[in-house]
């Protein structure tokens, strides 16, 4: 673990600080938006074992939220988060105001293609094009690194992973598998939000994808049954469903027919007034609920 953790605000003084790092090893980063969980400090914990030095970010990125989205009440805890970050062991911390990182007279976007069109591309205008453009100024800061995100948002790992091969960065782009609650529930910030009644309606989403993935491991290939088994769980939670969606592992495309060696099935719905997204990659991940099972509860 690290003995201390630095603060810096301005992009300049990140840059200059993992430039100075680099000349001793290799460098880690962990982009977050803070409101941090054990999900996230897992990444830093997995960062330390891949690099000398790990650096994280805080920034609740504007251009990644629709106007009718919770950018204003997203939770921010920065002084809590210090803390977290330094107990897993982060070197530096990058937390920088929206006004350095967009300052008076940008205009540069990164346009994100065919990975953004399907998902929560068509729920979330200008969300992709957003988080390409905050992680790209991000990466082009910290320079040479390996960057680690959760799968929990694999289409937006998808389109990072795109984006740094695309733009030549020297970045290379890890994800580590979903943490979850003992009772199945992806760890979000997000999960804040639910109220009681939610948050136990909101294990929905994982039986779902349970269910889905047994279905899969027993022999079944063809999309709509196991699509249909995830459904069934989400409808009797959700309040309202944004998709339940079958689609390639790598391109993001829809799988209409037969599932080939591995498939994403991937939920967006909103549990009371909090949206949540959950994913498992069939063939390769393992049984969302399998926690549970090891604690001897129903799955």
């Amino acid at each position: 673990m690290a003995e201390t953790l630095t603060t810096v605000r301005a992009p300049l003084e990140l840059r200059e600080a993992c430039n100075l790092a680099r000349k001793s090893g290799k460098i880690a980063f962990v982009p977050t938006m803070g409101a941090l969980h054990e999900g996230h400090l897992s990444l830093v914990r997995a960062a330390r074992t891949r690099a000398d030095f790990v650096v994280a970010s805080i920034f609740v990125n504007p251009t990644q939220f629709g106007p009718n989205e919770d950018f204003a009440r997203y939770p921010r805890d920065i002084a809590g988060d210090t803390k977290k970050l330094a107990s897993a062991g982060a070197n530096l911390l990058f937390a920088p105001d929206a006004s350095v990182m967009y300052p008076a007279g940008e205009e540069t976007r990164v346009r994100v293609g065919a990975l953004g069109e399907h998902l929560c591309g068509p729920f979330r205008p200008g969300h992709f094009e957003g988080v390409a453009t905050i992680v790209a100024k991000l990466f082009g800061l910290v320079g040479e690194s390996v960057a680690i995100f959760g799968r929990k948002d694999y289409q937006q790992l998808k389109i990072l992973q795109r984006i740094a091969v695309d733009l030549f960065m020297p970045v290379e782009v890890v994800g580590m598998p979903i943490v979850r609650e003992a009772d199945g529930l992806a760890m979000s910030s997000r999960n804040a939000y639910l109220a009681p009644a939610d948050r136990d309606r909101a294990r929905g989403l994982s039986l779902g994808l349970s269910h889905a993935w047994r279905a899969f491991e027993k022999g079944e290939r063809d999309a709509e049954p196991i699509k249909n088994l995830a459904l069934a769980e989400v409808i009797q939670v959700a309040d309202r469903i944004d998709y339940v969606s079958l689609v390639d592992a790598d391109s993001l495309q829809p799988i209409t027919e037969k599932i080939g060696a591995r498939a994403l099935l991937a939920i967006a719905c909103h549990v009371g007034k909090t949206r949540l997204i959950d994913n498992v990659v069939l063939g390769e991940d393992p049984d969302p609920r399998a926690s549970m099972d090891a604690r001897g509860a129903e799955g």
